[in-house]
């Protein structure tokens, strides 16, 4: 997936979930955050973040941040991005546990839910929950990096949807290279945690991939294994 247009900043502060001053073009700016998660060891006074530029002026904002240099990675926090980049794996054949397919949805309902991705092949049919991990720990990838309500509804409807024959997938798209392996965040959430736990007993399959990031674009990257 690449940017149209971007631009280095370097990050002030986040006063809220939603927004964060910059300073890009030698002004502060105050721009959107394209991720509502803490992202508290990324986004530090004096990091070097990227911008990607409104594409209408009638936006408050005119920039929202995308990716963040945490030393020398660079780390994409743009959460509306994960699922298309899944999307694009699974139609280029990068994604070796889900392939062959005939047919890909975006945003399906089932249940109670909505899945990011819905699949078919020629003798299955089913659903793809994606989740993008920006929190990352002497090389080890975790996921949530705040309590998630939601993420555990995902879960338990997706061990439903296994249980009535669909085929389920909990993808972890980690946003960064560098990756050791990935692991729920258990003292985070300790709910979600246990959630994935009975989800891979009941036949769901986790994935985790990496990803290669630049400042302009990010495509999906390569396996990494999943300990829990």
């Amino acid at each position: 997936m690449k940017y149209t247009s971007v631009k280095v900043a370097k990050f002030i502060r986040r006063p809220n979930r939603f927004i964060a001053h910059v300073i890009v073009d030698n002004k502060e700016e105050i721009v959107h955050v394209k991720n509502t998660g803490r992202c508290r060891e990324i986004l530090q006074e004096g990091t070097t973040v990227i911008l990607e530029e409104a594409k209408t002026s009638t936006r408050k904002t005119k920039y929202s941040i995308i990716a963040a240099y945490k030393g020398d990675a660079l780390i994409n926090i743009d959460s509306q991005i994960p699922n298309m980049v899944v999307y694009h794996g699974i139609k280029e054949e990068k994604i070796k546990e889900i392939s062959y397919v005939t047919k890909l949805s975006k945003e399906i309902v089932y249940g109670n839910s909505r899945f990011d991705l819905y699949f078919e092949t020629k003798d299955q049919k089913g659903f793809i929950e994606v989740k993008g991990v920006t929190l990352e720990t002497e090389g080890i990838a975790m996921f949530p990096d705040a309590p998630t309500k939601r993420g555990c509804k995902h879960i338990y409807e997706m061990i439903k949807a296994v249980e009535e024959g669909y085929v389920g997938f909990i993808f972890f798209l980690i946003q960064m290279k560098g990756i050791k392996y990935f692991t729920p965040y258990e003292l985070m959430d300790p709910d979600f945690a246990k959630a994935l736990k009975l989800a891979i007993e009941k036949g769901v399959t986790v994935l985790a991939y990496d990803s290669i990031v630049y400042e302009d674009r990010i495509t999906i990257g390569t396996p990494v294994e999943v300990r829990y």
